[in-house]
């Protein structure tokens, strides 16, 4: 039941050819309790992801985002259930970026298990399968992701349009990375999975279904999410409304 990743990048790929015609197209952007934005994309990838997983996992419980935002969270949650964000990137997607992402986690007693994280634009996608991370580029041959080895002097992070340069340069110092990309989404995940970066450092909110299904890839992939102090990164928070602390993703 784990090793559910292809099923996953099937989902996640029929839902990003769903919302791809919406992109760029001018669509009503709306605002949520919290004030982040949500739009038709957001609400018709997760009826279809809903739907899909209904029949393909009858039974396992699904945490999702506008579900959540429209409803709220449990207070109790199983030991197995997926973690669903239709479109991570919003912003980016409302802006015409392509650093949008479709996600499907599946977790298992705290642990992101498998994934899937497609990028509609360029149809990249990621997964899971028999504890190997995969990408697959327009529905081609999957070929093995692997995280590089540190690459001192040179190191790329990932991190927020909208991190001021003070923070910055403190990440920096902290992490000991050189170079710095700007960059929306749990796509960050999957580029340090595939080796093309090597550090997300997160000192600022995320939802759990913002990055559940790239942490599985990204592990997958020989990479690693942990909290600031080290700690194994877990999933489940159902006591804080499955918000997440701050966390280091990196690659080799």
């Amino acid at each position: 039941m784990n090793d559910v990743g292809a099923a996953l990048a099937e989902i996640c790929e029929a839902a990003g050819k769903l919302i791809l015609p919406l992109w760029g197209a001018g669509i009503t952007v709306d605002r949520k309790a919290d004030e982040s934005p949500v739009t038709e994309a957001d609400r018709r990838g997760e009826a279809f992801i809903l739907e899909a997983l209904a029949r393909a996992f009858p039974g396992v419980p699904v945490i999702s985002e506008e579900d959540a935002s429209e409803f709220g969270t449990p207070d109790a949650i199983g030991p197995r259930f997926f973690l669903v964000d239709p479109l991570d990137g919003t912003k980016a997607f409302v802006r015409g970026d392509p650093n949008f992402t479709v996600n499907i986690g599946l977790i298992q007693d705290g642990r992101p298990v498998a994934g899937a994280v497609v990028a509609p634009p360029t149809e990249e996608t990621w997964f899971t399968e028999g504890g190997q991370a995969f990408k697959r580029i327009k529905g081609g041959r999957a070929e093995p992701a692997r995280v590089r080895p540190w690459p001192e002097g040179s190191a790329i992070a990932l991190i927020s349009h909208t991190m001021k340069i003070e923070e910055q340069d403190s990440l920096a110092a902290q992490y000991g990375f050189s170079v710095r990309q700007a960059m929306d989404s749990s796509i960050k995940f999957c580029r340090i999975a595939e080796g093309s970066a090597d550090i997300y450092p997160r000192h600022g909110p995320t939802m759990e279904w913002d990055i559940a299904a790239a942490h599985a890839v990204l592990e997958a992939a020989g990479g690693t999410v942990t909290g600031l102090d080290g700690a194994p990164f877990v999933y489940g928070k159902a006591d804080a409304g499955f918000r997440n602390g701050f966390f280091v993703a990196k690659g080799g």
